[in-house]
């Protein structure tokens, strides 16, 4: 929960510091949650480009690999070809000199099996060379289907950075405006701020022990509750009643689009508390705001509008221990923000 310390000098409080703290700190969390945002979406867009990165490269390799093997049969095709030309060329002679020895009778038997066995093996060839002749066409095939694909793949990552331009833009704009409306919102409650505490001042004017610390009120813990509970006495019931007329105009006045809060937070000195009740100061210190916002909702605040917190003895508004400095750290501290 946001809330700003106030300044001190010289043990005594600079009643006119504004709240420009409070300010700074909501357009510091707008920031923040806007960067968060964009890291998220920057986030995304990575891990969805890094993992068609994979598939492209897996694609490369495969391509790669396919026309090293689509070389090797062209060669082993080509020379497959050059064979079967040589075949074809002996086969030839083969037959030129059957033809002119064809007379010699002794010799013609040992042709036509030459012959044959030639012919068999050149068959064989031409098998062969078919072969190869459809694993290249195959190859070039698959060559092409993967060719397809790279280019549907780098048209998809093409879109998806076109894509993540065009969500950059849109949260650069959201943020933009989000600041304009914000910016606005905080001037807004920045006025109310003032006229509620204005108010607070006109109807707690004779009440010394009550001051205003920069931009809360700040009531003294006597002024309250007795010294180690958090019931509160007839005097600070009756100074709860006139906040919570101020509170219930300013309810009325203020725009419902500026989500506000009156946070009521409980603060003890440095003198540790052990009873049964409270435990620690923490205790002390949370049961005292939380009586303070109970009684303000019977008096017909609405609740959504307040938040309650103790900070126990961590929030000094000075250090020391005199009984001075021990009375006003004790105290019940009311700032008006938005959420």
């Amino acid at each position: 929960m946001a809330f700003s310390r106030s300044r001190r000098s010289g043990g005594s409080y600079d009643l006119f510091w504004p709240g420009y703290v409070d300010v700074l700190s909501t357009l510091l969390l707008v920031v923040t949650f806007l960067l968060s945002i964009f890291m998220v979406a920057q986030f995304y867009v990575s891990q969805e480009s890094s993992g068609k990165d994979t598939v492209l490269r897996r694609l490369t390799r495969q391509i790669a690999e396919l026309t090293n093997l689509l070389s090797l049969e062209k060669g082993q095709g080509k020379v497959l070809q050059d064979e079967l030309a040589a075949l074809q060329a002996s086969f030839a002679n083969l037959k030129t000199d059957n033809e002119r020895l064809g007379s010699l009778a002794g010799m013609g038997g040992e042709k036509d099996a030459r012959i044959a066995a030639l012919s068999k093996e050149l068959a064989d060839k031409t098998s062969l060379s078919s072969e190869a002749q459809a694993k290249v066409d195959l190859l070039n095939q698959q060559l092409l289907q993967l060719r397809r694909q790279m280019a549907a793949l780098q048209e998809a990552i093409g879109a998806a950075e076109a894509k993540d331009k065009d969500s950059q833009a849109r949260i650069a704009d959201l943020g933009a405006r989000l600041n304009v409306v914000l910016a606005k919102q905080v001037q807004e409650l920045q006025r109310y701020r003032s006229d509620f505490f204005g108010r607070l001042r006109e109807l707690l004017r004779d009440r010394k022990d009550i001051r205003v610390v920069g931009d809360r009120f700040v009531f003294e813990s006597e002024v309250l509750f007795p010294s180690g509970q958090a019931t509160m006495t007839v005097e600070g019931l009756a100074a709860i009643d006139q906040l919570a007329t101020a509170i219930i105009e300013l309810e009325r006045s203020i725009p419902r689009e500026i989500d506000w809060a009156l946070q009521v937070d409980g603060h003890t000195d440095i003198r540790p508390i052990a009873s049964v009740q409270f435990p620690s100061n923490w205790e002390l210190s949370s049961a005292r705001a939380t009586t303070v916002v109970k009684y303000l909702i019977s008096r017909g605040v609405p609740p959504r509008r307040l938040v309650a917190a103790g900070y126990g003895e961590f929030q000094p508004l000075e250090d020391g221990a005199t009984e001075d400095i021990l009375r006003r750290n004790r105290r019940i501290e009311l700032k008006l923000t938005n959420r």
